[in-house]
Order: structure tokens, then C-alpha cells, then sequence
């Protein structure tokens, strides 16, 4: 039988992004990204994450921006190998008129019906109603809060979910 999937957004659950801007959050590192020309964007990451997300019993995936580049970027300062990654192609912050997730039908279409885990700061109840309508599989929309990104509740809610699943 295949692990669930743990499908991972970088801005917000590993990038506390919305923190207090001159507070870098405890146990984190900043990092300087530059993905376009201009100004580098400052990255928060907590090295401790990457191991703890490995041991949780999924087969993790990227659902983030970021895309391939998370793993240049994240994956190395978090001490994650090289992830799989769901390519939003010309769906990138496309809005919906149903107010669901411009990420959600392409991380469902993904799944392919596996059980799976979402961690995202921009989830709402919309993106709950069209998983339940959408993927016959168990699934977990786990909303992170963006100004302390992922902590010990969510590791164990996910735990607790790959348990079941």
C-alpha cells in the first residue's frame, strides 16, 4: 500500500512570511532568494523542519509557487531531498469565480484519488466542498497561520492523519 501524500506550500508553512518583518522567528535562518530580476525576496526557513516532515510517513510533494525551484532553494535549508512537484503551468493565481484555491483542482488532479495532506495558508471552506466533491480519496486541508508557520500541532495533526489515511 503507497503513503499518503503530503502535498507542501513554502510561504507560510516553511517561510513564516507574515511574521514581524525585523523578527526573524526562533530556530530559522534567512536565506536571499532572487527568482526575477529586481530585489531578493528574504526567506525564513527552520532547518529542524525538513527531517520531521520526513519522518511523518508520507511521500511529500511540492504545491507552491515556487515549484521546481523549492528544490534549489528550500529544499536544501530545510534538509529535504530532491521532491516531485505539482506544475501549476498557466494556472498560477488564476482566480475562480467559485472562490476555491487557484491550486486546489490541479493538486486533486494530482492526487489521483491517493489519500493526501495539504498544508497552505490560503485554504478556504470552498477548497473543502470541491476536494469532497472532486477526490474520492482522504484528504486533510491543514491551514498553517503564515505569521509562525508549521509548529508541533500541525506536525501532529498530520500524524495523526497519516494514521488514519
Amino acid at each position: 500500500m503507497s503513503r499518503p501524500l503530503l502535498f507542501l506550500d513554502v510561504d507560510g508553512p516553511l517561510n513564516p512570511y507574515a511574521a514581524q518583518p525585523e523578527r526573524r522567528p526562533e530556530g530559522y535562518t534567512t536565506i536571499r532568494v532572487t527568482l526575477r530580476p529586481g530585489r531578493p525576496l528574504r526567506v525564513w526557513l527552520n532547518p529542524g523542519h525538513g527531517p520531521l516532515l520526513l519522518g511523518l510517513g508520507y511521500e511529500l510533494c511540492w504545491a507552491t509557487t515556487w515549484m521546481d525551484a523549492a528544490n534549489r532553494w528550500i529544499g536544501p535549508v530545510v534538509g529535504l531531498p530532491e521532491l516531485p512537484y505539482v506544475d501549476f503551468g498557466d494556472g498560477l493565481f488564476a482566480e475562480r469565480p467559485d472562490g476555491v484555491h487557484w491550486k486546489t483542482e490541479s493538486i486533486v488532479s494530482y492526487a489521483r484519488g491517493r489519500p493526501f495532506a495539504w498544508v497552505d495558508d490560503e485554504q478556504s471552506p470552498a477548497d473543502s466542498v470541491y476536494v469532497a466533491a472532486h477526490h474520492p480519496g482522504a484528504a486533510l486541508l491543514h491551514h498553517v497561520d503564515p505569521r509562525i508557520g508549521l509548529r508541533e500541532p500541525d506536525f501532529t495533526a498530520l500524524t495523526q492523519f497519516a494514521a488514519r489515511a
